[in-house]
């Protein structure tokens, strides 16, 4: 309802628009990180009433004459980018740059150059969708996106295929992990707790989380194997030295985003007022650490969301050290299978990330939680 409120309310049920639409009622949602930086007031083209959320599973209640994969009843995971499953970047299974599903594709090019995917529950520069955060949602392109579940897996254990599962296993894919490889990871909240564990998944040697709260260092360590580094606590150049022998990690992650905090009180000033001022819409200190820290030679992944553009970005250290600079928002159709794959196989279970669990009807208190790090707060569920 704008910025730092979020309402519960009544709206109109979603309807059949496409034949290739869907219906799902939602059993089970989510708030992601990114959510709170609409709810913050960083994403712009956000409006008063709109729908949010991009995490959500449910049941097919009705389905249109061109989604045949699908029938009422079916049990789904839904994708948060919308993908035609037909276009070039599609194609190509670059899924979250679909050039046909954001009708909205203007406002975004006008930032971005060129549009990606629409997105659910995700500003309107982005397509403006009705997001998952609710009782029912329109699914549009259901004969491509959504993943059936005929496991007996409960919905905690398979959600997180809908975002921050597939989002961290690419940026651990991102990282060209060779075995016994050192990788670092800013960001110890449930994606970079994720991160964590992808890629020990991939053959990493040794993963360092790098976070500024206890107790998501305490998650990644006992839940991920996480080597932590309270960077409030811990010089990190330091840390990441001593753990690599003196030669910095091979690949490192960013799973903050455009609200960092950094260690530096000085640069934290800065960025805060310059992106208060709208002179700088990203925070980007975990990114600046991420490259000045990785090794010569390595590669820096970014998942963590950002919106426009950066200050202050050292882009020296990249050309003349020769890293590799990789990001993307998840292309998490081409994910979704074979981590289901994995979690059936018990090689890991992501509901290690669930600290709480609420109704929808608690969603205000839930957001404020989040933000606030409240209790411990990790990782927020909600059942309509």
């Amino acid at each position: 309802m704008g910025k730092g409120v979020v309402e519960v309310g009544e709206v109109p049920d979603p309807q059949i628009l496409s034949p290739r639409d869907a219906i799902v009622k939602v059993t089970s949602t989510a708030i992601c990180g990114s959510d709170l930086h609409m709810y913050g007031g960083y994403i712009p083209t956000m409006e008063k009433g709109d729908v949010v959320g991009h995490e959500f599973m449910g049941e097919v209640v009705e389905v249109g004459s061109a989604a045949g994969n699908l029938r009422v009843g079916d049990r789904v995971v839904v994708p948060f980018p919308i993908s035609c499953g037909a276009c070039t970047q599609c194609v190509r299974r670059n899924y979250s740059l679909c050039e046909n599903s954001n009708p909205n594709a203007g406002m975004a090019e006008k930032v971005m150059g060129y549009s990606p995917a629409g997105i659910f529950g995700y500003s309107h520069m982005l397509g403006g969708f009705a997001g998952g955060q609710a009782e029912y949602v329109r699914v549009p392109f259901a004969d491509v996106g959504p993943l059936k579940i005929e496991h007996d897996l409960t919905d905690e254990q398979v959600l997180f295929l809908s975002d921050i599962f597939p989002t961290a296993y690419m940026g651990a894919e991102m990282c060209d992990i060779s075995p016994g490889d050192v990788v670092a990871v800013w960001g110890a909240g449930p994606i970079g707790q994720l991160a964590v564990a992808s890629a020990y998944l991939l053959g990493a040697g040794k993963v360092v989380a790098i976070d500024r709260f206890d107790y998501r260092l305490r998650i990644a360590q006992e839940k991920a194997g996480a080597i932590p580094v309270n960077y409030e606590e811990q010089d990190v150049k330091e840390a990441l030295l001593d753990i690599t022998a003196g030669r910095g990690p091979d690949a490192v992650i960013d799973a903050v985003g455009m609200e960092a905090h950094h260690h530096v009180g000085a640069i934290n000033a800065y960025d805060k007022v310059m992106q208060a001022v709208k002179l700088e819409p990203d925070r980007a200190g975990a990114l600046r650490d991420a490259v000045l820290n990785v090794r010569s030679g390595g590669v820096v992944s970014v998942v963590g969301v950002y919106g426009g553009f950066v200050d202050k970005f050292p882009m020296g250290a990249v050309v003349n050290r020769s890293l590799t600079l990789r990001s993307g928002q998840c292309h998490t159709h081409r994910y979704m299978q074979p981590l289901l794959d994995r979690i059936v196989a018990g090689e890991i279970d992501p509901s290690f990330v669930i600290s709480h669990r609420m109704s929808l009807d608690e969603a205000p208190q839930g957001f404020e939680m989040f933000r606030d790090k409240v209790d411990e707060c990790n990782k927020i569920v909600m059942t309509p």
